[in-house]
This record gives C-alpha cells, sequence and structure tokens, in this order.
C-alpha cells in the first residue's frame, strides 16, 4: 500500500497528524509534512506504508478535509477517496 500527499492542497487543519503519526505539523508553513517521503512532482509526496499502518493511512486520509491524501492498494488501485 502507497499514500500520496498533495501538500500544495493541504490547508493545515492537521487531522491527519491525530490520525497518523507519519503526518507531522509543520507550523512555520501551516501544513502538514509526510515523514520519510519522497517528493514524485511538485508539492507531490509519496511513500510506502509500512506493515500494520495501513488502517492509520487510510484514517489520515479520510480525515483530510480537502482529499489532499490519497491511499492506494498495492496493485495500484485508488482505495481512497
Amino acid at each position: 500500500m502507497r499514500i500520496e500527499f498533495d501538500r500544495d492542497t493541504c490547508i493545515g487543519m492537521f487531522q491527519c497528524t491525530a490520525e497518523w503519526d507519519a503526518f507531522e505539523r509543520d507550523e512555520d508553513d501551516g501544513k502538514a509534512d509526510l515523514a520519510d517521503s519522497e517528493e514524485t512532482d511538485d508539492d507531490i509526496f509519496v511513500r510506502e506504508v509500512p506493515d500494520g499502518e495501513e488502517l492509520d493511512a487510510k484514517f489520515a486520509a479520510r480525515s483530510c478535509p480537502v482529499d489532499a491524501i490519497v491511499v492506494y492498494d498495492d496493485d495500484g488501485e485508488q482505495l481512497i477517496p
């Protein structure tokens, strides 16, 4: 499973940080950061979801009010949103 975070879309509600500790608050920018991620495009950050953390990643994606977080299964199919 992998997660994709569009930091440009993020509005800094930080609900994702309460759901999964891979998301961190960046108070200077007023946006979240996705730890251990790779920037694949301008402000698009991607990382694999470690085993056992899938539910937390899904909750983080569901909690985002602007759908800045997308979760894909191992086959590349979009699960959330």
